[in-house]
């Protein structure tokens, strides 16, 4: 081969060596954020799960108070 063959060779392999160290930082971010995203999941359903809770838990009708200012 020539030389300019093996340095156009040597480009491509380095562009897709770059490449899959690319993709692989990206499949890293995105697997992060799933993780981050499941936990905020949780979170979520445990907060609207006590929501659900305290409201029930409330009495019935519209027993509020007026404040004394009124």
């Amino acid at each position: 081969m020539s030389t300019q063959t093996d340095d156009r060779l040597t480009a491509l392999e380095l562009k897709i060596t770059d490449q899959d160290e690319t993709l692989q930082d990206l499949s890293d971010m995105v697997n992060n954020q799933w993780q981050e995203i499941e936990k905020l999941r949780a979170k979520l359903m445990t907060a609207h799960s006590r929501i659900i809770s305290l409201e029930d838990s409330m009495p019935a009708g519209n027993s509020a108070e007026k404040p004394p200012h009124y």
